[in-house]
């Protein structure tokens, strides 16, 4: 099988790191910005629709539906994938985005179908260009209550990610799209609308539909994947969505514009990754397995001076579009600082399949999480199973080292500690370090954690194409608890550096049935102070702020 010898292969081990150049090579560092130089741009609405909605109604399905228009759309682009923010060190400019990416490189490009045709969203300007104009009235022929949904794609630019991490990055594109589907799905419940994926469009019809498949349009350009495609809007699902085929091939014999940019002078060749992503592409005809839960419709730094804890959460909810705009990855925590138990138990639980954005993909939990508790009141330190189904409880249990404890964690006067066990009382800290390739960042938060997922099993179940949707799904968890933190008054990172035998020898499982896909830590940010930052567009700059 190509995904499990791929997965192999990419492991970091104790004495080898996963084949990379070495290096950065900075004269070929890939231009962050995609753009089809010839397509007409058409600026987004600078309107903040939603810029009321409380950040709890995201989980619950609260918010009334607005309407489908060029503003919500606007500001669903907006908070899922348009820029937070400008960084810059001496003369050094850097683009943060509201969606994760490992290494700030985002090899994940959206585009969105509606109406009159396909359009590539332009983040640093906030702008579609219009690729395509579909031919005829096909949008009106083939979708239900068209003007009130609309379909986005989203796709990966493996060389932006392999220009820095070599084989691994093919890893490293499927956490990105992962977290761009969580940024979505949460930016789509703030306007009051579902966003679901389309299982049946495979990838030949989905990079028909968006036009990745031109090589007219591509010349000496970088190509891209089509990772998935979603329907959107105030009350889709997946049977609503258009038929695949008869809209791609309408697509196909339209009218495209614009031709992509080149992002760097010259490439290394990567082949592992090729044979991966030919391997994994969807079929569209994956078995399904039916939910099993119901789903709602709707470098110079200063540390603190003391350690502190964080307050709980505030009775009135932040709001939504704050916290998802100042969304960031910590480089360093402060090592001292502790998490309430109860804001701790609460984020657990936005974990669990349910409520948003567990709606938006279609099969059950197939990731779970060991964590690192390091600094959390009330609990004892030490490593932590936490399920997101308990029906996995005695599979894990039997595939697990015999002498842990598997001892349930309650919480004092409700069920929202259901999944939480502790393992092993310990001091976590230098071993969930360790792992991490010995970064500190792992150790010096409230907790960090891994990513378990069952891996030989699914692809044997579903194929390989579900090789990238377990990334997916961590990446989906890993945005959660970047908002989670944020909303706690914190900051999360995730972390893609790890060890990955080493993580299954501590909890003694083997084989490939269970396998560590990413980590994450949260805890209290050590700001760097030598940076200077402005907000992700100009017009967005408040009204009192001095020049």
């Amino acid at each position: 099988m190509i995904a499990l010898s791929y997965h192999d292969r990419t492991k970091h081990n104790f004495g080898r790191f996963a084949r990379s150049l070495g290096y950065l090579d900075w004269a070929t560092q890939p231009d962050p910005f995609r753009r089809y130089q010839g397509a007409p741009l058409i600026e987004l609405p600078r309107s903040t629709p939603a810029g009321d909605v409380a950040y709890a109604a995201l989980f619950d399905g609260s918010v009334p539906p607005a309407p489908v228009d060029l503003d919500s759309i606007g500001e669903f682009l907006r908070c899922s994938m348009g820029l937070s923010a400008w960084k810059q060190y001496a003369s050094s400019r850097w683009a943060l985005r509201v969606n994760p990416s490992s290494g700030n490189l985002h090899p994940t490009e959206a585009y969105v179908v509606h109406g009159a045709g396909v359009f590539h969203y332009a983040p640093r300007e906030h702008a579609l260009e219009q690729r395509c104009v579909l031919a005829g009235d096909v949008w009106e022929q083939v979708v239900d209550a068209p003007q009130q949904a609309f379909l986005v794609g989203l796709t990966s630019i493996h060389w932006r990610e392999a220009w820095k991490y070599g084989e691994r990055a093919f890893r490293y594109c499927q956490h990105d799209v992962g977290h761009a589907l969580g940024a979505m799905r949460l930016a789509a419940a703030m306007l009051g609308w579902r966003f679901i994926l389309l299982p049946d469009w495979d990838s030949a019809n989905v990079a028909r539909l968006l036009g990745i498949d031109r090589d007219e349009d591509y010349r000496d350009a970088e190509r891209e994947a089509g990772d998935c495609l979603a329907i959107v809007g105030p009350d889709v699902s997946a049977s609503l969505a258009p038929e695949s085929a008869t809209l791609a091939a309408v697509a196909g014999e339209s009218s495209w514009l614009g031709e992509a940019n080149r992002l760097s002078r010259a490439h290394v060749e990567w082949e592992v990754i090729d044979e991966v992503a030919e391997a994994s592409k969807s079929t569209g005809h994956e078995r399904a397995v039916a939910l099993s839960h119901p789903r709602t419709l709707a470098p110079g730094t200063s540390a603190p001076s003391h350690p502190h804890t964080l307050a709980p959460h505030p009775v009135s909810s932040p709001r939504a579009r704050s916290v998802i705009l100042s969304r960031r990855s910590a480089v360093e925590f402060d090592g001292r600082s502790s998490l309430p138990r109860h804001v701790f138990l609460s984020i657990l639980q936005r974990l669990r399949p349910g409520n948003p954005p567990w709606d938006a993909i279609g099969w059950s939990p197939h990731v779970h999480l060991v964590l690192f508790v390091h600094r959390v009141e009330g609990l004892v330190p030490g490593v932590y199973a936490f399920l997101r189904d308990d029906r996995t409880r005695a599979d894990w249990r039997a595939s697990m080292r015999e002498e842990f404890l598997w001892e349930p964690i309650a919480a004092d006067d409700s069920d929202e500690a259901r999944g939480l066990f502790l393992l092993v009382p310990v001091d976590a800290g230098p071993t969930a370090m360790r792992l991490s390739c010995d970064q500190a960042i792992a150790a010096d938060g409230f907790f960090s954690l891994a990513m378990v997922a069952r891996l030989e099993e699914s692809l044997l179940e579903r194929g390989e194409s579900f090789y990238p949707r377990l990334f997916w799904e961590c990446g989906l968890i890993g945005q959660v608890l970047y908002l989670e933190a944020e909303a706690a008054g914190a900051r999360g990172t995730g972390i893609g550096c790890f060890y990955d035998d080493p993580v299954h020898e501590l909890l003694g499982l083997t084989g490939h049935r269970w396998q560590s896909l990413y980590h994450f830590s949260m805890g209290v940010p050590v700001e760097d102070t030598r940076l200077t930052a402005e907000p992700g567009y100009p017009w967005e700059v408040p009204a009192d702020a001095t020049p």
